[in-house]
């Protein structure tokens, strides 16, 4: 079965084969070091991975690669980066940290120190601070808080407002080159356009800007989330009228050529349970998720996708209702999110996308054979009667090996009966 045909299964709550994705979303992929050791496994050319995402230094997953593994999602994302400069298919050369030759968006500029810590600058500008940090043991980079103390009697909200407007004709442009090479794709296309993430708080600190003002403190942030209501409000309010605009600039270009839209990545959830309560997460959120998902789902034919995190049992019920299609990672790791319970209250209302092995013990740190039953064991909870794509727990991590990977996609390929 084709990819799309796949996830038209698992759309309807059909058992069947299941969609495999690996690198469609920023939030189902795969960090550039075990892409590159897959391409050893399966004796693949030797060539520098491209990122297709700056911030966790996520590989795109190019068609050898995804042919090896099974993977049927390829990503159609707009030109924007979380750290503002573009990236589209102009590539230069760089050298990671631990050595690793990849290919980086040609506005990607870096700096280092004396300790080996590595800056990225928002824009490519370094007549800025740098926006992010990747420690000298890291493989990641960090948001840098750049704002002076939040005064209260200071602020504007219009600081707050400086990363949303009309998208441009060159970002339109950009999509517009893509379409040709997606229409006629039986993978499922996932679209990440940005613009939908209310409150995200990897976007709270504005890296994708020079000179960020407001409040941009993460810490603040979560206190204004009941302190200040009415400012945030006034913000996502701002966002939503750009948002609902540039839809309709992007679908006006894009067709049906998606299939999925990754709406926001905010997460809600700990390990323990939700950050906030229902009553805070109807009030102050779902309001404009529910515009931006009508919007959609009314003009469009697209899937609406919603990332979060951690314990979020209680929540769950206010996302549907909130009219998202796809909920992801799907942390049955996580307290009170047990995959028999999750699977029988909204198997039936909600895609879940993901849940398919454990990416914080089982896939780093057990045995290929652990990891193999365990994908099993997930494939048949999850895919009984349908309503599930296969991906992880969250991202592929640095030092993961190989022959977990491997394992992983074995069992996916027995589930299918493709093996």
């Amino acid at each position: 079965m084709t990819g799309q045909e796949k996830l038209k299964l698992a759309l309807k709550h059909e058992e069947g084969p299941v969609l495999f994705d690996l690198g469609g979303m920023p939030t189902t992929g795969i960090h550039c070091t075990v892409a590159e050791k897959l391409r050893d496994y399966y004796g693949l050319e030797k060539r520098p991975i491209k990122i297709l995402e700056p911030v966790q230094l996520l590989a795109m997953m190019e068609d050898d690669l995804k042919e090896a593994m099974g993977i049927q999602t390829t990503p159609l994302w707009g030109a924007g980066t979380m750290f503002g400069f573009k990236q589209t298919d102009k590539f230069k050369e760089w050298r990671t940290p631990w050595g690793q030759e990849v290919l980086v968006a040609e506005e990607f500029v870096t700096s280092s120190d004396e300790k080996g810590n590595t800056y990225i600058y928002s824009c490519g500008d370094k007549n800025y601070p740098p926006a992010g940090c990747m420690p000298s043991s890291g493989f990641y980079f960090d948001n840098i808080n750049r704002v002076p103390e939040f005064d209260e009697d200071e602020y504007d909200v219009k600081d707050n407002f400086e990363e949303f407007g009309d998208i441009s004709e060159e970002d339109l442009d950009w999509l517009r080159k893509q379409v040709p090479s997606f229409e006629k794709s039986t993978d499922v296309v996932m679209g990440n356009l940005g613009g939908t993430a209310f409150g995200d708080i990897a976007l709270v600190p504005g890296p994708q800007l020079r000179q960020p003002k407001g409040i941009r403190d993460i810490t603040e942030w979560y206190i204004s989330i009941i302190s200040r209501p009415e400012i945030l409000h006034e913000i996502f309010e701002y966002e939503l009228n750009y948002a609902i605009k540039n839809l309709k600039k992007m679908h006006d270009v894009l067709g049906e050529t998606i299939q999925v839209a990754y709406i926001c990545g905010a997460d809600f959830g700990t390990q323990n349970g939700p950050f906030c309560s229902n009553e805070v997460f109807r009030d102050l959120y779902a309001p404009y998720y529910k515009k931006v998902n009508d919007w959609i789902h009314s003009n469009t034919t697209w899937k609406t996708f919603k990332h979060c995190c951690g314990s979020i049992f209680p929540l769950i019920p206010e996302l549907i209702n909130a009219g998202f299609d796809i909920l992801n990672p799907v942390q049955w790791t996580a307290q009170n999110m047990d995959k028999e319970e999750l699977k029988k209250q909204y198997g039936d209302h909600i895609v879940f996308w993901g849940g398919g092995v454990d990416t914080q013990k089982t896939l780093p740190f057990g045995t290929p054979e652990e990891v193999y039953h365990q994908v099993l064991d997930c494939c048949k909870v999850f895919g009984k009667k349908g309503g599930f794509v296969f991906n992880t727990i969250h991202n592929l991590q640095p030092g993961v090996p190989v022959e977990n990977v491997v394992a992983m996609i074995n069992a996916v390929k027995k589930y299918n009966g493709e093996s």
